[in-house]
């Protein structure tokens, strides 16, 4: 039925074409023509009339038209005012040039760190580097600090490694890209989000719901896309240090350099250590692992404005290291014993990839892209007397084309992509081999009205040689149903392999015995996931008190058709099996972000999941899983002086309600947990004091109040007994972490 419905909709999105009753036309700056970038605020009127309209946005304009009408005049501020002569209805694309004779004007205008677009089509919006130096966001899992929409908790009580989710799913349902190259997946998905530095980020895109079909079929409950930051952009110099009471120290160096008229380079270094052993609640095991990262990238970025061409090229080698466990542990003479339980975690990866794109320099609006991309990850570990290896060795390409269908308003984007994966895991004495070849084609239709309609609709059809042959439809829509609200719908479907092992790493750290239900599938044994994603939102923009904010809401539903069950409801065993009945995640937000009073920012938000899976023992919620959550985020900022010096203020608080936690009655009453865990708060704060335009100093704290979870590791006293578990952590091990830092640029 649902594939059904899709497909009327998709048949019927060509006819859905309005009537033109009016002029449209998009005005773009001369000089930046290969950007496509639409000036926004510029006038149009018909001569001699009083008949007029502003540029959107996007640079759009729509003005009311008579056969009579046949000049239409165009002004902006700092632009020559142009006459054209209209003889049809077509849109058209006029670029304004630049007034040479005005004197130079500089308007300081202050920029949202998130921006939410109210012409997207999608549910999307945007973290800009400025709300990424509100935190100590050091890798891009910590980037998510200060976002509501994210969630961002501890996997395990060992690793220290943070874990994100959204819509009440975790990061393998997402599909994580930097510049729209898949990155975090496979081998990478446990640890991958700590390999990119927060200082290499220059802006992240965060996509509610199905995602778009050009960049693959796996996501299921959303996008994030991670920007880096540019050599052609990027200051000339950088560098960041970083150090915390917890032990942790971190280096950040960028080296940009100009190399020809066309070329630019660039050299990233980052390096973090943590070699100093803490042991707070007394348990005899590490709350911090000790480690060892160094992680190196060379860009290379190329720009030929006047013939329309870009590229970058990316080579990135990464070492990390990483050991926990008893605080006594030592590998050269316990690894493999029961002298002392401990755990090492050593990766090495190597990647790189190449971008190339081309604007035809006589139409703007037409344009093709290519992609490619190689990674080599190779993890060698062990949990106590567990062994877990993984290689994993992947290819990754993608050719696309833009353009348009008659008019601008039409847009489509077409093209082909390849995949292929090698997977190499060791686990305990068992191995685990498998390739997955992957061709897909695409074809993504978009169509806006410029005023209060768009839709996005795509298709993909996937030849996979383990998933078979499968197609992806996607569909998005906006409508404006009066001045300052939007609503959005999505629908869409999504499907991927289920890389057991890598994606539950933590679940080693305890004694559970593994268990899969061989049932014939080509992925362990088991069937790949499938799952439907549909999602509704609506944003008003308001002005109170003459100051401005707007207020989301958002419902979204993922419906799993088959799901690789993750059951730990048994406190002695670990099961892999596939769904037999309904798997169902609900997620509802609502955000409010206003302005108290001239840089005083306030973002809030209330989220409830309800998240149930048919489990061999029941429908049970899933576990550490909150149901509730409340966050709020306060920042503010003094006026820059006439040294460029200011300071900046930032809290944010969360309130995370009660979680279910795993079934352990069938354990000795010592090593019992009760059902659910009880709700807690959580209060970040950093202040930073700005010198100059090249200096600046930051102090914040991390769990001010101190909130620790009690005995996070069942059976610490008997590690390598059966009922040794590390893996029921739902609140913070560490308690407050204090830090400090400093940042020095030259441009």
């Amino acid at each position: 039925m649902k594939k059904h419905i899709i497909s009327s909709i998709l048949l019927f999105i060509p006819v859905i074409l309005f009537s033109q009753t009016t002029f449209k036309g998009m005005i773009m700056d001369k000089n930046n023509p290969k950007n496509n970038l639409g000036i926004s605020g510029a006038s149009v009127h018909w001569l001699q009339t009083n008949v007029s309209a502003i540029t959107n946005e996007k640079g759009w304009f729509s003005i009311s038209y008579k056969p009579d009408y046949k000049k239409l005049v165009v002004n902006y501020l700092g632009y020559k005012s142009d006459t054209i002569t209209v003889n049809n209805l077509e849109p058209i694309h006029h670029f304004l040039t630049p007034e040479s004779e005005l004197e130079e004007i500089t308007i300081n205008t202050k920029k949202r760190t998130t921006q939410k677009s109210f012409f997207e089509t999608t549910n999307m919006f945007t973290v800009n580097a400025g709300e990424l130096l509100k935190a100590a966001c050091c890798n891009l899992a910590e980037s998510f600090e200060t976002n509501p929409s994210i969630d961002v908790s501890f996997s395990d009580a060992l690793t220290g490694t943070k874990q994100i989710q959204m819509l009440g799913l975790t990061s393998p349902y997402l599909l994580i890209t930097q510049e729209n190259i898949p990155s975090i997946r496979g081998a990478s998905q446990a640890f991958g989000l700590t390999f990119t530095p927060g200082t290499w980020v220059e802006s992240i895109q965060i996509s509610k719901g199905a995602g778009s079909v050009v960049n693959g079929y796996e996501s299921i409950s959303g996008q994030i896309n991670a920007e880096l930051v540019k050599p052609f952009s990027d200051n000339q110099f950088f560098v960041n240090t970083y150090s915390s009471l917890d032990g942790r120290l971190e280096l950040n160096t960028h080296f940009n350099q100009k190399v020809s008229e066309k070329w630019h380079t660039g050299l990233y270094v980052h390096g973090n250590y943590r070699g100093e052993k803490f042991d707070k609640n007394n348990d005899h095991f590490l709350d911090m692992p000790l480690s060892n990262q160094i992680n190196v990238m060379n860009r290379w970025q190329f720009t030929d404005a006047e013939k329309g061409w870009v590229s970058f090229i990316n080579v990135r080698f990464l070492t990390d290291e990483k050991q926990t466990g008893d605080i006594n542990f030592k590998p050269t003479l316990d690894k493999g014993t029961t002298n002392a339980w401990g755990s090492e975690i050593d990766t090495k990866r190597f990647e790189t990839s190449a971008k190339l794109g081309y604007v035809f320099p006589e139409i703007p609006y037409q344009s093709f892209g290519f992609q490619i991309a190689y990674s080599n990850h190779q993890q060698d570990s062990y949990f106590g007397l567990n062994v877990y290896d993984i290689q994993h060795e992947s290819v990754y390409s993608n050719l696309i084309f833009n353009s348009i269908i008659g008019d601008t308003r039409t847009k489509f984007k077409t093209g082909i992509s390849f995949t292929h994966d090698n997977f190499d895991e060791l686990v305990n004495t068992t191995n685990y081999t498998r390739k997955e070849t992957d061709f897909g084609v695409f074809f993504e239709y978009a169509f806006d009205n410029l005023e209060d309609f768009s839709v996005t609709a795509g298709l993909r059809i996937d030849a996979h040689n383990l998933l078979g042959t499968f197609i992806t439809p996607r569909l998005h829509l906006r409508y404006v149903p009066w001045d300052k609200g939007v609503f959005r719908a999505s629908i869409g479907r999504g499907k991927r392999s289920a890389n057991i092992f890598a994606e539950n790493q933590q679940l080693f750290a305890s004694s559970r015995q593994i268990k899969i239900d061989d049932v014939g599938g080509n992925i362990y044994g088991l069937h790949p996931e499938i799952a439907w994603n549909y999602g509704i939102s609506y944003m008003q923009r308001f002005n109170l008190f003459d100051k401005n904010g707007d207020i989301t809401f958002d419902f979204y539903q993922t419906d799993f058709q088959n799901q690789v069950v993750v059951d730990w409801e048994n406190p002695q065993e670990i099961s892999f099996y596939d769904l037999n009945g309904k798997s169902i995640a609900n997620s509802f937000q609502v955000e409010v972000n206003y302005s108290l009073a001239k840089n005083l920012e306030v973002r809030t938000a209330y989220k409830y999941f309800d998240i149930s899976t048919d489990f061999k023992a029941g429908n049970l919620q899933k576990p550490i899983q909150p149901q509730n959550r409340f966050f709020a985020n306060i920042s503010y900022q003094t006026e820059l002086n006439d040294k460029n010096s200011q300071w900046k203020f930032d809290v944010t608080y969360n309130n995370i309600g009660e979680q279910r936690l795993p079934n352990t009655v069938s354990n000795p009453v010592q090593y019992q947990l009760p059902v659910n865990a009880d709700s807690y708060q959580l209060l970040n704060s950093q202040i930073t004091k700005v010198f100059s335009d090249k200096f600046e100093v930051y102090v914040g704290a991390e769990n001010l109040t101190n909130v620790m979870q009690k005995n996070p590791i069942l059976a610490s006293d008997d590690p390598f007994g059966p009922y040794f578990d590390s893996t029921m952590v739902y609140a913070p091990i560490f308690g407050r972490a204090i830090y400090t830092g400093l940042r020095f640029k030259i441009k």
